[in-house]
């Protein structure tokens, strides 16, 4: 299956502090050969980010982190959950390009 910015997909992730894996919903940026550019997504309202919402689709209200971005490969994917909205992929857009500027 072909991922796209905006889909919202369940992931094999290992975290850096642990090297634990866990499965965890993250937002694909692009795919590449195989290789899946995401962002973290968390249910910790504390964290700086981007919300999502229950009402876009998320089981919970959650943050999009936009500093936490990393590559995974296509095995690592359980399943396609939902995708977000252009208005939503617009905001992301902007908070990518002002953090690279």
């Amino acid at each position: 299956m072909k991922f796209n910015l905006g889909d919202i997909i369940l992931a094999e992730v290992q975290f850096l502090d642990t090297f634990e894996i866990k499965t965890r919903p993250v937002l694909v940026l692009f795919e590449e050969f195989g290789n899946i550019v995401v962002a973290g997504i968390t249910s910790n309202l504390k964290m700086k980010g981007i919300p999502i919402t229950t009402k876009e689709g998320m089981p919970r209200e959650s943050i999009i982190k936009i500093n936490y971005i990393f590559t995974i490969s296509e095995k690592m994917v359980k399943r396609f959950l939902f995708h977000i909205s252009n208005k939503k992929k617009e905001t992301i857009k902007e908070e990518i390009v002002k953090r690279i500027k």
